[in-house]
């Protein structure tokens, strides 16, 4: 059984702004491609209809707050940690890190959870167990491993100089009559 997972990329030329930072749209990617190479390890694809299982893993929640830039050429390692396995979704968390030759600096941190879900006849998707050839191969990461990285602590983040900025569990403007923000 397997919680944990990480691979190396490079920041190229094309996935940086114009300031030289990487984009932060790129750590969405970052994650998906991780997420993949997870499943190639365990001997699946995320892919429905994969070595017979009829399967989707649509992206219900993606989260990510960044601490450090990362720049063109710099190598990254991405973590990936199952942070909960359910019945029928699974929510990792990851863990960006650039290398350099002082060690590595964590510059971000991610999150997804998906969904297993089955395509009906009508193209809508229901939400299904998910196959258990495939959950027998995953477990949920010991909450030592996830360490402040778990959800019970998601509402904060750590930057290169060891504050911690809390971000609001709630939004901070009252509902208005209609049920939306205000934006006064």
């Amino acid at each position: 059984m397997s919680y944990e997972f990480q691979i190396t990329r490079r920041v190229e030329f094309f996935e940086t702004d114009l300031a030289g930072i990487m984009h932060f749209s790129n750590f969405f990617r970052f994650m998906e491609a991780a997420e993949h190479a997870f499943f190639r390890s365990l001997g699946f694809s995320v892919t429905r209809s994969h070595n017979g299982l009829a399967l989707c893993l649509p992206r219900v929640h993606a989260e990510c707050d960044y601490a450090v830039p990362l720049c063109f050429d710099d190598e990254v390692q991405i973590r990936l940690l199952v942070e909960r396995k359910g019945r029928r979704s699974l929510t990792y968390q990851f863990r960006f890190s650039r290398l350099n030759a002082s060690g590595p600096v964590e510059v971000a941190r991610g999150r997804l959870t998906v969904a297993s879900v089955k395509r009906q006849a009508d193209g809508t998707m229901k939400a299904v167990l998910l196959p258990k050839v495939i959950a027998d191969k995953i477990q949920q990461a010991p909450a030592q491993v996830l360490g402040d990285g778990a959800s019970a602590k998601a509402n904060s983040s750590s930057f290169r100089d060891g504050s911690r900025r809390q971000r609001p569990k709630h939004p901070t403007r009252p509902p208005s009559r209609n049920g939306h923000l205000s934006t006064a």
